[in-house]
């Protein structure tokens, strides 16, 4: 009996992954339960280096999430529990000990943006908050289990630099009221040149003791970071900043101050799902996904590079769906991979993502502890910390490198921005993504082929004029893929090859196209037919094992003679294209041929030399 119940137990937690030759605990490729691998082996050098990296991390996040609740629009304890929560789930599912979650600036001042955009309240935005965060999250696990992870480097960096830039200056100008104490007189504004023209109507309201203690707020986070620059600045700044407000109170000045909250009041919350809400916010929770993705992807990739480690990013951003459906029930903010709490983490020591664990306990730890003492601290030295902080995410060699270095980047980048000035945040990052995805295919779709020829002294040049009236056999050079895109172009520019009358032989080298879609397939099908009813002869060298799959099954493979296509040689690049000049020599039957190259202008007179030698 306990044998069949061990059985039972063994064979119930089970979890297999076809696709992963049966190993346990993997379902799509993506591993359910990598805490086992870091608890196996854990040391007291490992315990000690997670701890270490906890309490600093700790002691950042904590400030940092009232900063990110504040930039949101919301009570600074989603931010606090939302840390807390991302951290401890996090600890869970990752399994690199790189990416620390948690709010950040891009997706706090991206639901504060949505909130405006709908104009809701404080309560509203508290009951919608958790529907927002459940479906990025589900939206992230979706994307993890399709192995999605992989298509974000198509989307350019230039356009999150246009975003971060944007978000930057949209939390500098929403923080101005609370800086200068006044209030908002038309409502919610949910972009940056809406919210500057609600705080100009309202300047005539500006409070004294408010610019006051800004001003000290600013002062006093200045000196810390040039005398102790290592030490929490933020933290220390806000303690600070609340016993200079509680002396200018007993002087008779009226400060705002923030709201204190227990630890004993927060519990399980169910979202509320109903069709029209999720059809009403499904835009703004894709954003939330695909900004979180963006930023965990970059921030994991580029720590791990520095450490000679590799890193599984559709893990990771199944690791941040958890953590988002985690605080989605418990009263906490989008979690997404924070920067500087991720290089921090990393820089003082944290061996494994325990690490994360530990973070989050201290951060409930303090949050029980001084909840109740956050009432202390004024609105307006916490929006000149936010302030700061917006400033510091403005790289100007970012910024530079974007304006810079191509037109397309340029183009993303101006977009990006124009948009997160001018537009809500989540159609700022639909309309950047869109016209980097653009440009992209619009340069991949762009193949330009120069006509090429032999000199008398052996030397291949451009073309001049026309060719000897002899025989002709032309070898064109195809660089870059054959999609949907480039059919267009590809099929003109052969079309004007193939005008030339001399030609008899026309020899395609694919050797460096890697994908063949449908719509090519008809490009090419189509030339075959043109080149029949001339009585030529098309020949296709350097095709690859996926091209010839695609060219067998589509049928086009016979419809070009089996013998008229040659597949690559790994060992031998040239070996193919040798085999198809050898079978133009057969179809010409020993006659004197002129033999033209077409090759992409960008591609080096080495390689050319190489194809015909």
């Amino acid at each position: 009996m306990r044998r069949r119940i061990a059985v039972f137990r063994r064979e119930f937690f089970r979890v297999r992954d076809m696709g992963q030759n049966g190993r346990v605990g993997y379902v799509g490729g993506i591993d359910l339960f990598p805490l086992r691998k870091t608890l196996r082996g854990y040391s007291v050098s490992a315990l000690k280096g997670d701890a270490n990296a906890a309490l600093n991390v700790a002691l950042l996040a904590f400030p940092q999430g009232m900063a990110y609740a504040m930039i949101a629009g919301l009570p600074i304890e989603y931010g606090i529990l939302g840390s807390a929560v991302a951290c401890v789930v996090g600890a869970i599912w990752a399994r690199s000990r790189f990416v620390v979650l948690g709010p950040t600036n891009a997706t706090s001042v991206l639901l504060m943006s949505a909130f405006a955009a709908t104009q809701l309240s404080v309560a509203e935005s508290m009951v919608v908050l958790p529907l927002i965060v459940l479906l990025s999250g589900l939206f992230m696990l979706a994307g993890a289990f399709a192995k999605a992870a992989g298509l974000l480097r198509y989307i350019s960096r230039t356009v999150v630099t246009g975003y971060i830039t944007a978000a930057a200056l949209l939390i500098v100008a929403n923080q101005i009221r609370h800086v200068l104490g006044v209030e908002s007189t038309g409502g919610s504004a949910s972009t940056f040149v809406a919210v500057i023209h609600d705080t100009a109507l309202s300047l005539s309201t500006v409070n004294g003791a408010a610019v006051f203690l800004s001003a000290s707020t600013f002062a006093t986070y200045w000196a810390l970071r040039q005398v102790a620059p290592r030490l929490p600045n933020v933290a220390l700044c806000l303690v600070l900043m609340g016993l200079l407000s509680a002396g200018m109170q007993r002087m008779g000045f009226e400060v705002e101050m923030l709201a204190s909250f227990s630890l004993g009041e927060w519990g399980v919350v169910f979202p509320e799902v109903d069709l029209h809400s999720v059809r009403r916010y499904v835009s703004t929770a894709i954003a939330v996904a695909l900004l979180s993705a963006l930023e965990g992807y970059s921030i994991g990739k580029s720590l791990a590079a520095r450490s000679g480690d590799k890193l599984d990013a559709n893990q990771e951003l199944f690791n941040m769906g958890m953590a988002n459906l985690g605080c989605a029930f418990l009263s906490g903010m989008p979690a997404s991979g924070s920067l500087t709490r991720s290089v921090l983490g990393w820089s003082s020591g944290g061996k494994t993502p325990l690490a994360s664990l530990y973070t989050g306990l201290i951060i409930l730890a303090v949050a029980a502890g001084l909840g109740g003492c956050l009432m202390w601290i004024p609105k307006a030295a916490l929006a000149v910390v936010v302030i700061v902080i917006g400033i510091s995410l403005v790289s100007r060699h970012q910024i530079f490198l974007a304006c810079h270095s191509t037109g397309s980047d340029a183009i993303a980048f101006y977009t990006t921005l124009a948009g997160g000035l001018l537009l809500p945040l989540d159609m700022a990052i639909y309309l950047g993504t869109g016209i980097s995805i653009f440009l992209f295919l619009k340069k991949a779709a762009a193949p330009d082929l120069i006509e090429y020829t032999f000199t008398e002294e052996g030397r291949l040049t451009e073309k001049q004029g026309r060719a000897k009236q002899v025989p002709e056999v032309s070898i064109v050079h195809v660089e870059g893929d054959l999609f949907f895109g480039s059919a267009d172009l590809f099929r003109d520019q052969i079309r004007r090859i193939i005008e030339d009358d001399n030609l008899y032989v026309l020899i395609l080298r694919v050797k460096n196209a890697h994908i063949l879609d449908a719509t090519c397939v008809m490009a090419l099908e189509e030339l075959v037919k043109t080149m029949k009813e001339k009585n030529r002869h098309l020949l296709v060298s350097g095709v690859r094992a996926r091209i010839y799959k695609v060219l067998e099954k589509s049928r086009v493979l016979d419809a070009i003679g089996r013998e008229n296509v040659f597949r690559e040689a790994v060992d031998n690049p040239t070996f193919s294209t040798a085999m198809a000049m050898k079978r133009a020599q057969a179809l010409l039957g020993g006659r004197e041929a002129n033999v033209t190259i077409y090759v992409n202008p960008a591609a080096s007179k080495e390689e050319s030399d190489s194809v015909v030698g």
